[in-house]
């Protein structure tokens, strides 16, 4: 497997625990702290990195999750990347009707989250499965 997901998060406690949980079950985990840098450099990144799929928080401190999204859904490379968004808060209409893949409410189970991330990786390899 060792699909690429890139960590995109404020908290560092959860970027830390996400990337251990997620290289236990054989993904390369890269993380990107929501508090250091901009849109541009984040996108820069994903183009750069080209990850499987993008585990993006809706609130941080330089941008939230929707400006990213719609950077990344508008940018010619980075167009396909699965995207999986999650937030205490819920945005599960909005953020698929803005584009992302998945949505995952806060506190969820680590179980669900591996799910979506095969789900959204199996849908992006094979479009006509959904």
């Amino acid at each position: 497997m060792n699909e690429k997901i890139l960590l995109i998060e404020d908290d560092s406690t959860m970027l830390k625990l996400l990337q251990t949980f997620l290289q236990f079950e054989g993904f390369q985990a890269l993380l990107l702290p929501g508090k250091e840098n901009s849109l541009e450099q984040t996108m820069d990144l994903i183009r750069n990195e080209m990850p499987a799929v993008i585990l993006l928080d809706v609130y941080m401190h330089q941008f939230n999750g929707f400006e990213l999204l719609h950077a990344i859904r508008e940018d010619e490379q980075a167009k396909n990347i699965g995207v999986v968004i999650t937030s205490g808060a819920d945005f599960r209409k909005k953020c698929i009707e803005e584009g992302a893949d998945r949505f995952l409410l806060k506190p969820y189970m680590p179980e669900e989250l591996i799910q979506s991330i095969h789900n959204v990786i199996a849908n992006k390899a094979n479009p006509d499965r959904e």
